[in-house]
């Protein structure tokens, strides 16, 4: 089946004649997925004809991207045509009716997918004529000196990314500012992970204006507290009476981040089918990245690290709540255990 989709959407960019009926019947095929991307028996002809017109036009540009970054097009043209094009379409088309920058959430855990998500919206809505600017929670982060100071007063913060580790009011100010229907050039704040010895710092910001669209991603962008009695019968690594404790502190902490969501205009959430994949991708990574003669953590060290994240916000306590409608969440895509994308919903179309 995939080895057909590639075929005619090979002929897409190719320029030739759309083979019969099958593009819009595999469009219509998941009713979820259509409903997500308001894709209907009545409309489906219009919109294979602007996704394939969109598409022929960035797919030399998708081909650089994937060459950079040594992915195959092949097994990822699917993707892009499937979610990618529709989303930044959709993107768009939100951008235009609200008539100001517009900026979407994104949530995901370790190894879903988010940075890659990001740049090919970047590169896509450029195609559409969208100033789009990616804007991570990590580039939000305090300081080292900053962060050395925080630990003194919190040992147990031994490692950057919980609540309490970010620049809220500095985040509030940027998303503030961008969102003015005529703001002025702004520096969007970055992070350098290798300062430090690996440590991190701020790095020389970026300088943006006339920015239509943002990617506001991060690990737990859009999360809210939940009640502290769940902490009382907590999955592992939760495990210890100190280990509740911090996880209480935590959920205490992401109530200073309330006023950054409330800056968004949608959230989408990527989800892998089972949370504890984040440990085994972020494994593969390392070895990859020693595999290559670059510096990387021993699994010892993966797992504390990771389990470090699940002790401050859990997934099965903070996350997966949302998959259920009448959450927040607009927009919700599984990602299976090879990254492949699995569903894609809105929450609320589950209840239809």
């Amino acid at each position: 089946m995939k080895d057909a989709a590639n075929l005619w959407l090979s002929q897409i960019v190719a320029n030739a004649v759309l083979p019969d009926e099958r593009v819009a019947q595999a469009m219509l095929a998941d009713p979820l997925r259509a409903q997500a991307f308001d894709i209907t028996s009545e409309n489906v002809a219009q919109v294979v004809q602007k996704r394939s017109h969109l598409l022929r036009a960035v797919y030399p540009a998708f081909c650089d991207f994937c060459q950079t970054r040594l992915l195959s097009p092949n097994q990822l043209i699917k993707t892009l045509w499937d979610f990618w094009l529709p989303l930044a379409m959709q993107l768009a088309a939100s951008r235009q009716q609200l008539q100001r920058t517009f900026v979407q959430g994104i949530l995901g855990g370790q190894g879903t997918g988010k940075t890659t998500l990001s740049a090919m919206l970047v590169l896509i809505l450029e195609h559409l004529g969208y100033r789009t600017v990616s804007l991570s929670l990590d580039d939000l982060y305090k300081t080292y000196h900053d962060r050395l100071a925080l630990r003194q007063h919190d040992p147990r913060l031994i490692w950057r990314g919980p609540p309490g580790t970010h620049d809220v009011d500095l985040g509030l100010t940027v998303l503030e500012t961008l969102r003015q229907p005529d703001s002025q050039p702004i520096a969007i704040p970055r992070f350098d992970k290798s300062a430090y010895g690996g440590a991190g710092n701020r790095t020389q910001p970026e300088v943006v204006e006339a920015v239509d669209i943002v990617l506001f991603e991060g690990w737990f962008v859009g999360v809210r507290p939940i009640d502290p009695q769940q902490f009382n019968t907590a999955p592992p690594p939760i495990d210890t009476s100190a280990d509740r404790e911090f996880a209480r502190d935590m959920n205490a902490r992401l109530q200073e981040y309330l006023p950054l969501w409330e800056q968004l205009d949608s959230l989408i959430l990527l989800y892998p089918d089972d949370y504890r994949r984040s440990l085994t991708w972020r494994k593969d990574a390392e070895h990859d990245r020693i595999t290559v003669g670059q510096s990387g953590m021993a699994d010892a060290e993966i797992e504390d690290f990771v389990k470090y994240f699940w002790r401050s916000l859990h997934p099965e306590l903070f996350i997966k709540p949302l998959l259920t409608p009448h959450t927040w969440v607009d927009l919700v895509v599984e990602i299976n255990p090879d990254h492949s994308l699995g569903k894609v919903y809105r929450p609320g179309d589950l209840t239809r």
